[in-house]
């Protein structure tokens, strides 16, 4: 079987659920077509609102900015499909859950141009002042060999990774328990950095060994900004087939949520043709702005205007920290341990800088050197991360000038976007000096900075040491049956209570838990043979540490 997202933590395939003969489940007649409150329009609000839609409930969807939320897809201006990819660009294709909307909706994938890969064609690696061009890792200095090879020694010395990997591919979900619960009490408190340093295989090595691996890493490229992090953060990435065979979207990951927003499908109760958009009468709500219980026990949601409607059950998909800050949530509604987790919840920074060029002009040999003018590029300079999109020899191109995360996300944060343009056009000088990248530039450049945004305070989730069980607490929430009764009904859902924060299948898979945790809410149950997460979780959830 192919690698897929199963588990660790909690080893449930979410697909197979969904796509049952049986379906995923029903509801009592008196509850069919009962509104159901969801608070954000990205990933797990849009597909959470599908899935309820099609159980026969009436999702109404609120949105404080942008419909995508952090699939983000930005056309230039003067152009119909030149586009920037602002939150989520590449999608392993392990993210089975996500995969199964993309092609839900006819969408097609490519490649996305990581370093080292086929898709980028070559790469450059400059590091403290030293260029060297590259096709495959073979063609780098040994050095670099050498750091990819005790990682791997490290992963197997340190996590049993082969055997957990296995279990995972050949979904042998008592075997993953069995490896996986005993790696959670041993590194939860440990970093990442400390996994690596403290390894036989990098403690035979350098420290410039570790400081390679930092700036160059696995995959997609340098780690160094997850050092940090808690050890298991990264373990699952790695065990979970996170960073490696990405892909991007075919014209822009916006259009899968903005295609399943108007995408009929088989309901329950609802007539042929009916969308979400058709139950949302043409747009979502505008931003919530308050959660309460109303005297009568149902829960209010208040939005900007001020309009209050009463709702039976409510998902909120939006980044945790929101609920204390720009939405006034009613402090009884969550455990006084739950708001912990949710406020404890640490958001990584990232910046990214797009310009729209001419053409791909970088594919140009250099008579000199016979190689492209330009490569994907991975540097110490504040550009840290550059990438190519080539849309046709004769469209119009796009360079991801600068993708940042942390310190070198923060170093551009008070600027705007022709600063941001500038000082990347000036360390990119120094890698290639003979390369006017500036002439081929046309229109406007497109930035971001996610913890500047209201909306997002942070571009995604990245656990400390000691973290899991906050996070156990956060992704657990969809099981109410042990909740005082004036905590039921809410149902947290996304990227900020999953396993796997800055990916989007783990936003889809605590969307997918919340849709069970409405369902049972509502009175409803699972169809027969098809035992949804909230009936497997207490034998196979998350080990609780003490």
């Amino acid at each position: 079987m192919s690698l897929t997202a199963f588990g660790p933590d909690f080893p449930f395939a979410y697909v197979d659920w969904l796509t049952h003969r049986n379906g995923i489940g029903s509801l009592p007649t008196d509850q069919l077509g009962t509104r159901v409150a969801i608070i954000g329009a990205g990933a797990a609000g849009i597909i959470g609102a599908f899935e309820l839609m099609k159980l026969g409930l009436h999702p109404v969807i609120y949105e404080a900015g942008t419909f995508g939320g952090r699939l983000k897809t930005q056309v230039f201006d003067g152009t119909d499909d030149i586009i920037a990819e602002l939150g989520g660009m590449r999608f392993p294709l392990s993210s089975e859950a996500f995969f199964h909307y993309v092609g839900l909706v006819g969408c097609e994938s490519t490649p996305f141009p990581n370093p080292l890969t086929d898709a980028a064609g070559s790469t450059v690696i400059d590091l403290e002042g030293e260029t060297m061009f590259a096709r495959c890792l073979d063609d780098l200095p040994p050095l670099y060999r050498d750091v990819a090879q005790a990682y791997q020694a490290a992963l197997e010395q340190g996590a049993g990774f082969s055997q957990l990997q296995e279990a995972m591919r050949t979904r042998d979900v008592t075997r993953i328990k069995e490896l996986w619960d005993p790696l959670v009490a041993a590194w939860d408190e440990r970093t990442f950095y400390d996994f690596v340093a403290s390894s036989d295989a990098f403690r035979n090595l350098t420290f410039r060994h570790r400081e390679v691996f930092g700036q160059v890493g696995f995959g997609t490229g340098g780690w160094d900004s997850d050092f940090p992090n808690s050890m298991l953060e990264i373990l699952r990435v790695n065990l979970c087939g996170l960073d490696d065979n990405q892909h991007m979207i075919t014209g822009g990951v916006g259009q899968v949520l903005r295609r399943l927003w108007k995408m009929p499908a088989a309901c329950t109760h609802w007539p042929a043709g009916t969308t979400l958009e058709s139950l949302n009468d043409g747009a979502t709500r505008s931003r919530a702005v308050a959660i309460a219980r109303d005297t009568g026990g149902r829960l209010a949601v208040t939005d900007r205007w001020n309009r209050t409607d009463l709702y039976d059950a409510v998902m909120v998909t939006c980044q945790s920290h929101l609920l204390t800050t720009s939405i006034d949530t009613d402090e009884s509604l969550f455990d006084q341990k739950l708001w912990m987790a949710l406020d404890r919840t640490r958001y990584m920074q990232a910046a990214k800088t797009f310009v729209m060029v001419d053409r791909p002009f970088w594919k140009d040999i250099d008579p000199e050197t016979g190689r492209p003018l330009m490569s994907m590029t991975l540097t110490d300079r504040i550009t840290r991360g550059t990438y190519l999109f080539d849309n046709g020899p004769d469209r119009p191109a796009v360079i991801c000038l600068s993708y940042a995360w942390m310190t070198d996300a923060l170093k551009v944060l008070p600027y705007g976007s022709e600063k941001r343009v500038e000082l990347a056009l000036s360390a990119l000088q120094k890698i290639y000096p003979t390369v006017d990248i500036a002439s081929h530039i046309r229109g406007n450049p497109i930035c971001v900075s996610w913890e500047s945004d209201a909306n997002f305070l942070g571009a995604f989730k990245g656990a400390l040491p000691g973290h899991y069980r906050y996070n156990r607490r956060m992704f657990g929430h969809f099981m109410q049956d042990g909740l005082q009764p004036h905590q039921r009904g809410l149902f947290l859902a996304g990227d900020s209570i999953s396993w796997t924060p800055a990916w989007v299948e783990g936003a889809v898979q605590t969307s997918l838990n919340a849709v069970w945790g409405i369902l049972k809410h509502l009175g409803g149950q699972g169809a027969a043979g098809n035992p949804g997460p909230g009936e497997l979780y207490p034998h196979i959830g998350p080990v609780s540490l003490h």
